[in-house]
């Protein structure tokens, strides 16, 4: 078995305990909503999958770092396939440090804009404002 065979695999069992997060509805005309959805467990501790999230993330983002063009592009097209994961992946480590914020903006480039080009780009002003904010740029 290959290592995008072996990431996939690990995707889908990870996106099996995700989508019903994910899928979760959230009732935004409910008072209080979005302060409830804050105050909640970040997805990948409520699905109890931190630990094997963040170990597949890492291997992936090195392999894209290091990786062709056809390794990058099917690492993005795992995380279309698996939208539940993409949605709540997210690394541990800050963006303040240079690694840090070199593996978010490997993060960001696998996700390639996600669903939304308008939350990518909120997103991307926030990690270069913490990495600003930080004194790395």
């Amino acid at each position: 078995m290959n290592a995008l065979e072996d990431w996939e695999l690990r995707m889908m069992d990870l996106e099996e305990k995700l989508q019903p997060i994910a899928k979760r509805p959230v009732d935004i005309t409910r008072p209080g909503w979005l302060e409830r959805l804050q105050a909640g467990a970040p997805p990948l501790d409520e699905a109890g999958v931190r630990d094997a999230a963040e170990k597949l993330l890492a291997e992936m983002i090195a392999a894209y770092a290091q990786g062709t063009d056809h390794t990058r592009a099917a690492i993005r097209r795992l995380f279309q396939e698996y939208p539940s994961l993409a949605w709540a992946a997210t690394l541990s480590v800050p963006r303040t440090t240079i690694d840090g914020l070199r593996q978010h903006l490997i993060l960001f480039s696998i996700n390639d804009q996600g669903r939304d080009s308008r939350d990518a780009l909120l997103t991307l002003q926030q990690i270069c404002q913490d990495a600003r904010n930080a004194g790395l740029f």
